[in-house]
Formats: structure tokens, sequence, C-alpha cells
């Protein structure tokens, strides 16, 4: 295997139900190319040599014949599919009542043949900016610990209504204690409010950071999702439709005092599309960004 000093494994293994088609391969109207591959330029800006990018079978034609090419040439790019049927000896039954794929967590075990060093994890659908590749970057060149950079909740809201996102808890070592999926978070007279786990409407901190997807991890995080995965194959009361998380998993690793999560406050905005409306709505201020970036 090659050994690389810094890994982008992209999750791009979601069917995009919401979104109406493969949201990974839409490309930006004016730029030309996907979200993912701005994603994949500023990290190879920041280190990255090698990408692993977790796909469902059905965009594998497309994604060859068209992004592929476009990718730098330096950079080392392995394509896996997520499959259904990629599960342990004994759970058979329960993968061929499967219709989608399992989940995030699920998404990134599939990368563990391929990676043997410091990896930055995303998703293929959101633009963090390019600092944020250089911030865990950086991350690594001193610390051998996991890290996370999380944006201001107050700035990741839809002018759509409601967003779900993980709100973060915060130590004075700035190490991650957990993180909370909020639902229906938006403004109600300047006031941040969203419904807790046990649908209480909370008031949510003007400063709280949210969770969008974008951790520093090491390969041990692998052998605590198989055996994560196995237990919830085992232990979920309908694992047919429910989905494994990763951040469920990162929660157990610092809970289980396994693992001390980093926490890094962006330094730019991020931008996600769930709807195929967002894309023209996003696309004009990603190509300002761009040509600014280009100057």
């Amino acid at each position: 295997m090659t050994q690389h000093s810094l890994t982008l494994i992209v999750l791009a293994g979601g069917l995009g139900s919401r979104f109406g088609g493969n949201k990974q391969i839409a490309e930006i109207p004016g730029l030309g190319c996907t979200i993912m591959e701005l994603s994949i330029h500023d990290a190879v800006k920041a280190g990255v040599s090698q990408a692993v990018i977790i796909i469902n079978k059905n965009i594998r034609a497309e994604f060859e014949a068209t992004i592929l090419p476009r990718l730098p040439k330096s950079l080392e790019v392995i394509l896996v599919e997520q499959e259904v049927s990629a599960v342990p000896y004994g759970y058979e039954h329960l993968a061929a009542e499967r219709q989608k794929p399992w989940g995030t967590g699920h998404a990134l075990l599939c990368a563990k043949p391929y990676v043997n060093n410091p990896a930055i994890v995303i998703t293929a659908d959101d633009y963090y900016g390019e600092s944020s590749f250089a911030i865990i970057s950086e991350h690594f060149k001193q610390h051998s610990n996991w890290a996370m950079v999380g944006y201001p909740i107050k700035d990741t809201l839809s002018a759509e209504g409601g967003v779900n996102r993980g709100v973060c808890s915060v130590d004075s070592h700035q190490h991650l204690t957990d993180v909370v999926e909020y639902l229906d978070i938006k403004l109600e007279n300047n006031v941040l409010k969203g419904n807790n786990p046990h649908d209480e409407r909370l008031q949510i901190a003007d400063d709280a950071l949210g969770s969008m997807s974008f951790w520093g991890i090491t390969p041990s995080l692998f052998n605590d999702l198989e055996t994560g995965f196995i237990e919830f194959l085992e232990n979920t009361d309908n694992g047919v439709t429910k989905e494994y998380y990763l951040p469920n998993e990162i929660q157990l690793a610092i809970q289980d005092n396994r693992q001390a999560v980093t926490v890094y406050t962006a330094q730019e905005p991020w931008y996600g599309v769930t709807y195929k409306a967002e894309l023209d709505a996003i696309a004009h201020t990603l190509c300002q960004l761009r040509r600014k970036l280009n100057d």
C-alpha cells in the first residue's frame, strides 16, 4: 500500500432522495464542476495526496467519464462502491432486505482497506471552504488525536425553513464533549431555537458550533466502526431501515476516553445542498468565491 501523509475520504454514497437524483455529481451552474471537485482541489492544496471516494455503483460510469479526468493528476484516486451487501459474516439476511446504504458509519468503513494514515472525512455535497482543509492538515502535523471543524450554527441556517444540526459542546481544552442533534433550527425573534431529542423547543447559544461532517481521523477509528457496526446489526430493533451514523461512533470513543477530538472553528462559511433548487442559489456565491481565489 502506498504511504501517504494525508488522505481525503469523500462520502458520496448517499442516494440523494430529497434532492431527486445524484446530487454528488450535479455540476454547479457556471463553474462546470461539482462541489466535490472544489473540495478535492482545496484538499490537494492542503497537502492531500490520496482521495478515497465512496460512491454508489449507479454513478461510477458517469464519475469515471466526467469527473475523474478533471481531478489533479498528482492525486491517487480510489473509487469504492458502498455495497449494501458489505456486512459481516452472519448478517447477510439483513442485507438481503436492505434497500438503501447503511449510513455514514458504514460508508467510512468501506475505506478501511485503502487508508493507513491520518485522513480528512467530508461529505460530497457540502462546501467547507479552503481554510478548513488547511486547519486539519496543520493539526495532524502536530497532533495524533482526532479533530473536527465546527461551523457557527447561525451561519448555516436556510431561508427555506428550519434546519437539523448536530450542536457541539466543547470543554475548556477545546475538546468535543458531545454532539446533540437539534431539529428545525431557526431564528425566532432574533433568538436561535431548535427541538432537542426530547422534542423540547430550546434556545441555542448564539456562538454554538454545528458539526457539518468535517472530521480529521486516524485509522484507529476503523476498528471502532467495525465493532460498532456489528453491535448496530445485532441490537438495532429495525436494522433494515435505520442507519449506522459516524457521529455516534465518535461520541462513543469520547465517552469511553479512547479519543480526544479537538474542535476548530471554521474561518469561512459552509454551503450545503439538500434540494435541487438550492444548487442554483449557491452557484452564484461559489462562482464569485472561486473567481476571487483564482485572481
